[in-house]
């Protein structure tokens, strides 16, 4: 198996949005990706996140959220560095070395909701059905470049 692109998706917590995005990106393309999250202020996981993804059949209820600059000072290298949080949040992620394309995906702060239960769930789950669209569409669009460049690779034309 050829080696798998590396992806980090950052939010401000690590509690909603970016736990979304990596959630699906492994399911979308798990085989493709290597994918991770993080956040610049690491707090807890969302419950109203974690009942969203459990609706979709995923259970993040035993993970725990992390620090992207613990994941800078290791030294990690990411193809893609994916913000979901929104511009001025996203202007204090480090800079990881190497080759990394960053791309800024904003979302609303689903821990910034407020309402009743049912209020909140469902902006929740608007939230949530926008990432795993708009991860689908990168999905597609990786896939499509990595085709294209091992037929290249390959001297097909």
């Amino acid at each position: 198996m050829e080696k798998r692109g590396r992806v980090l998706v950052v939010c401000v917590h690590n509690g909603a949005r970016s736990q979304i995005a990596e959630e699906y990106l492994r399911r979308f393309a798990g085989e493709l990706l290597e994918v991770e999250s993080a956040g610049l202020e690491p707090g807890s996981l969302n419950p109203h996140v974690v009942e969203a993804l459990r609706e979709e059949g995923i259970d993040i209820s035993g993970k725990s959220t992390r620090s992207v600059f613990d994941l800078f000072r290791q030294g990690r290298s990411y193809e893609y560095v994916i913000t979901v949080c929104d511009r001025k949040a996203e202007e204090n992620c480090p800079v990881f070395p190497g080759q990394t394309i960053r791309l800024s995906w904003p979302f609303a702060d689903p821990s910034a909701f407020r309402g009743s239960e049912a209020e909140i769930m469902e902006r929740v789950r608007e939230v949530r059905d926008r990432i795993r669209e708009r991860v689908r569409h990168f999905v597609e669009e990786y896939r499509a470049r990595t085709t294209d460049s091992e037929i290249r690779s390959a001297g097909v034309s």
